[in-house]
């Protein structure tokens, strides 16, 4: 089964698509989605369609994306909020079921501890997807969330693979 991880940033959105066969996990593909445009509504237009190009080219039968943490700046967080919208919107309308996890809980899953830090992210999903190339930060968070996913999903749904 191959499953998407997204996580959703109004700059930046990180996607990643794994397969999952039994506990074998392997790496499909991953990327950034850029938003691009002058105002809000048409950086939520940029990046609905590539997510949406993503998810018609990669096929996944799952998706999961990483929860919003509420920060400081309220203006940022609904921003964000806006954003992770869309992170939950194209999945759902190719029919995928979403789910949804802390970061807290997609970090202790993949490194081991719930506040690391993105390079230790980064390090834990090269280790669990050896010769992945990663296509930034953003990816690698969404590839740990597919990961995530992966693990708790599988009891969710009655098993992925």
């Amino acid at each position: 089964m191959r499953v998407l991880g997204i996580d959703p940033g109004l700059r930046n959105l990180g996607w990643g698509v794994i397969e999952v066969q039994g506990s074998r996990l392997s790496h499909i593909a991953n990327g950034v989605c850029h938003s691009v445009g002058d105002d809000l509504g048409a950086r939520l237009l940029s990046l609905y369609e590539q997510l949406s190009d993503v998810v018609h080219r990669h096929d996944p039968q799952a998706a999961a994306v990483e929860q919003t943490f509420v920060n400081k700046d309220g203006a940022g967080t609904l921003k964000l909020g806006q954003a992770r919208g869309i992170a939950l919107l194209v999945p759902a309308q190719y029919g995928l079921t979403v789910g949804e996890y802390s970061p807290n809980r997609v970090k202790k899953t993949v490194v081991g501890v719930g506040h690391a830090a993105k390079e230790q992210v980064a390090h834990m999903v090269k280790v669990q997807l050896p010769g992945v190339v990663l296509a930034g930060p953003d990816a690698a968070d969404a590839l740990a969330v597919a990961i995530c996913h992966a693990h708790y999903g599988r009891a969710l749904a009655g098993g992925l693979a």
